[in-house]
């Protein structure tokens, strides 16, 4: 039986190392370092690409995830080995020295465990060492919201601060902290800041009530705005449109939804006292989210050092970034 290797621990580098990055198509690259492979894989899709000596990513593609049937776990190493045969055969010249790859769920960083995802359909799948078996190389395995947390640490928005918490809102709500430069994950348990409880309802889909996501992520507003009217808006981004425009129903959940993400993000405040919160997905280009959020911040709070609400900067190319940067680690 194939042991995997332990996960490498953040090397901290200063934020104007890390400007020196900058790479592909007005994005990021990942700078100078041996080649590796990357993959973000999501329930949806999976992006990969294999980076260069120079950080530069070739052959970048976003994949449909096929149905990963009665051994998801198998499949989907098989799906990523495809691919990632399908690169190298296309850049011959360029050869990867480890493999990083993300994933939804619970997922235990430090054992290599895909704990739980329910989109995926695995419980306690060994992702790594299935990967590392399969592949032959070295592979640097991580959460997707972690990496793309990472990622921002190193090459976005949060290269300046050491004690950051990074919040994703889109169609869910999800989340990563990093304490000192370094991710906090409690065995894969922290971070889930859209299942904080901010009231006493809605039902989850967890089976928890009142979780943040029911109330302020856009797939929630969007919801919402359609049970409380009988129309189905465009989206989130409609329905704040709408309450611009002096619809009432669309104000109130617009509202709802401000007060709610303002609340968690006092919690947030008062316990870790972070120096910033990332913020980022979908609903974080909404106009007027972080000058509400700003104030709504301001007034719940009293003695506490107020973090700064800074978007992030590496939009969806973040967790494709932070598994090329794990796998550099161990390259």
């Amino acid at each position: 039986m194939s042991t995997s290797p332990e996960p490498a621990k953040p090397r901290r580098n200063n934020p104007d190392s890390r400007e020196a990055r900058r790479g592909f198509a007005g994005s990021w690259g990942v700078g100078q370092g041996s080649p590796v492979l990357a993959f973000d894989v999501g329930g949806t899709d999976i992006k990969s690409a294999l980076f260069d000596a120079d950080g530069t990513p070739l052959g970048l593609q976003r994949t449909p995830t096929p149905k990963l049937g009665a051994d998801p776990a198998a499949a989907l190493i098989e799906e990523i080995a495809r691919l990632a045969d399908g690169l190298r055969a296309q850049h011959p010249s360029v050869e990867p020295r480890a493999l990083g790859f993300v994933v939804p769920g619970i997922v235990d960083v430090d054992a290599g465990i895909g704990v739980f995802a329910s989109n995926m359909g695995w419980r306690n799948a060994p992702l790594r060492a299935l990967a590392q078996q399969r592949l032959n190389l070295t592979v640097a395995f991580d959460h997707d919201v972690g990496a793309a947390s990472w990622a921002e640490h190193e090459l976005g928005g949060a290269r300046a601060h050491d004690d950051v918490v990074v919040v994703i809102i889109g169609t869910g709500i999800a989340g990563a902290i990093l304490v000192g430069g370094r991710p906090y994950t409690a065995g894969g348990y922290a971070g889930e800041i859209g299942h904080s409880p901010v009231a006493d309802g809605p039902e989850c889909a967890c089976g928890a009530r009142g979780c943040l996501e029911t109330v302020a992520s856009a797939g929630a507003i969007a919801r919402r705005y359609r049970e409380a009217t009988g129309l189905t808006p465009n989206g989130a981004k409609d329905v704040i449109a709408r309450a611009a425009a002096g619809d009432e129903a669309a104000a109130e959940i617009w509202n709802a939804a401000l007060d709610a993400l303002a609340m968690s993000l006092a919690q947030l405040t008062a316990i870790m006292a972070p120096e910033a919160i990332i913020i980022g997905g979908g609903l974080s280009r909404a106009s007027t989210l972080f000058d509400e959020l700003r104030t709504r911040l301001a007034a719940r709070l009293s003695f506490h050092r107020i973090p700064a609400l800074i978007p992030a900067e590496l939009s969806g190319n973040a967790g494709l970034l932070g598994a090329a940067l794990r796998a550099r680690e161990l390259a």
